[in-house]
């Protein structure tokens, strides 16, 4: 289980935590915990679980154990308490108004205290124990039937399968499984007039960024960066990837899934390839001149993605040589951070203000552009520190205007989840 869940309509909701105080000063958060609650070896849960598992997730020290892949969401946590066995409180060292949804991290599974080796270790509070796995093929789960939810879990158990896209479908089709999130948009629309099953299609804030490096030629040149946002066509690759079913994209990580933050008027510029070229060939760079290895992981839609602007781009004189590469070999350690033009998939998030933190302001450990505008950094910062609703409004609203107008970013789309049930 979690402390807090996050709803498809990015609200927060208890879990664990039953409910929260914040402090007038937006710095002490307090929880209060479900009575009652149990992990599957039948050991209470309390306060001290909260206390381990969130003093895990923050450590950064090699020499304190592992470090966590999370520690940077809560580097601003200066101490966790527990004043008594159902309640915990969370210091901050600087006003944080996306702090509780942290709490809802997929690394934020609450274990229990002094678990050695969580990988392997499945103790857990939640509504399903683990059963048998067996690698590479399925994992078997039962139900909880001390779960602490009244009424859960519905199922007494539960099977998920390890296959291919191909043989994944092959078998819901078929009735060998029941349910499949997660497939490519064709097979989804094809599965549409599937009388046996229905269809589910959940919009979110996840998408794919084209971006180039800015710390170098040519991206270090603005003249080349609008250029080649004026030889992109965003509607075209949206139908073309995402079949349409993608929400439109403009150069921001902030989409329509935020609705109380995107601004569908920023100044994009206008599709025009032969203005793109003329602005090219002022920037020293004549038809045919500039070329590039546009770096690419083998999964979703991002090869066609890579396909689409290599075809509108070739309009204005630019030169792509596609590099599809496994998504382990783009994600390492030497690849698409270093690397000067890329397609990079961002994961759905809750708030917009981790991938602005982390991906965009100057230092951030995945500022994949190298980027450093330190208009920008003010209004990551205020829009991350503000507890002013209207304050924070208007800080995105011109982070989204920065950017639409002259990042180094390339957003078309934001995909949705689609997927099928049996009925």
């Amino acid at each position: 289980d979690y402390l807090i869940d996050i709803t498809p309509s990015a609200e927060l909701a208890p879990r664990l935590a039953q409910s929260w105080d914040i402090s007038k000063d937006g710095l002490q958060y307090t929880l209060h915990l479900v009575k009652g609650v149990t992990f599957h070896d039948g050991s209470a849960f309390t306060s001290a679980d909260v206390v381990w598992t969130f003093n895990r997730l923050r450590n950064t020290d090699k020499n304190n154990g592992i470090v966590s892949d999370a520690s940077a969401l809560f580097t601003n946590v200066a101490d966790i308490s527990a004043p008594d066995d159902l309640t915990v409180v969370f210091k901050l060292s600087k006003t944080e108004p996306d702090f509780l949804f942290n709490l809802s991290d997929n690394h934020a599974l609450v274990l229990k205290k002094d678990t050695k080796d969580p990988a392997t270790t499945f103790i857990g509070t939640g509504a399903f124990k683990v059963d048998k796995i067996t690698p590479g093929d399925r994992t078997t789960f039962v139900a909880n039937d001390k779960y602490w939810q009244p009424g859960l879990p519905r199922l007494a158990g539960m099977e998920h399968h390890y296959a291919d896209t191909s043989a994944s479908l092959a078998a819901l089709q078929g009735g060998q499984i029941d349910v499949l999130l997660r497939m490519p948009n064709a097979r989804f629309i094809a599965l549409q007039s599937d009388p046996t099953l229905q269809t589910v299609n959940f919009p979110t804030s996840g998408h794919d960024i084209l971006r180039l490096r800015v710390d170098q030629k040519p991206g270090n040149d603005p003249k080349v960066v609008q250029a080649l946002k004026m030889a992109t066509n965003r509607q075209e690759i949206n139908q073309i990837v995402q079949l349409g079913l993608g929400a439109d994209g403009r150069d921001t990580p902030i989409g329509p899934y935020f609705k109380d933050y995107f601004d569908p008027n920023t100044p994009l510029p206008a599709f025009d390839p032969a203005g793109a070229k003329k602005l090219l060939a002022d920037a020293g760079y004549p038809d045919g001149s500039l070329t590039f290895d546009l770096h690419v992981p083998n999964t979703g839609g991002r090869p066609d993605f890579a396909t689409a602007i290599k075809d509108q781009w070739g309009k204005a004189g630019v030169v792509i040589n596609i590099k599809v590469e496994d998504e382990t070999t783009y994600y390492a350690d030497k690849g698409w951070l270093e690397v000067p033009l890329g397609i990079t998939g961002w994961g759905a998030r809750s708030t917009p203000q981790q991938e602005l933190d982390f991906g965009l302001k100057t230092g951030g450990k995945w500022n994949e552009t190298h980027i450093s505008n330190p208009e920008l950094d003010k209004q990551i910062d205020l829009a991350g520190t503000s507890l002013d609703h209207d304050t924070r409004v208007a800080a995105y609203k011109q982070i989204q205007n920065l950017l639409s107008q002259s990042g180094p970013l390339i957003v078309p789309y934001f995909f949705p989840v689609v997927g099928a049930a049996s009925k």
